[in-house]
């Protein structure tokens, strides 16, 4: 019993770190694409949850000089990927305008 303990909370914890991870690299992803950093750690706080590893992966391909969050956005859907898409541009939106609620 308490071995079966100590597996799920090692489980926990480093499904935690992943998404910790995660999260840092799409924040990365964006400022590199020319987003400011508080729009990325924003954007990156609710897009890592919502995205697969391979979606994640195909942001990082986005670079580029200064972009608006319109432009950014507008680069995400030329990846033809709807799912991507929705959440980079509601993500965008919600950041932007105030809306997003902090995690805690």
């Amino acid at each position: 019993m308490r071995r079966a303990f100590i597996l799920v909370a090692v489980a926990l914890l480093s499904a935690c770190s992943t998404g910790k991870l995660a999260e840092g690299r799409v924040r990365t992803a964006l400022t590199d694409a020319g987003l400011d950093k508080p729009n990325a750690a924003c954007m990156a706080e609710r897009m890592t949850d919502r995205l697969s590893l391979g979606q994640l992966k195909r942001l990082q391909s986005l670079q580029g000089t200064k972009n608006s969050l319109t432009d950014y956005v507008a680069m995400v859907q030329r990846l033809a990927d709807w799912q991507l898409w929705k959440v980079t541009s509601s993500a965008a939106v919600m950041c932007a305008s105030g809306f997003a609620p902090e995690k805690r």
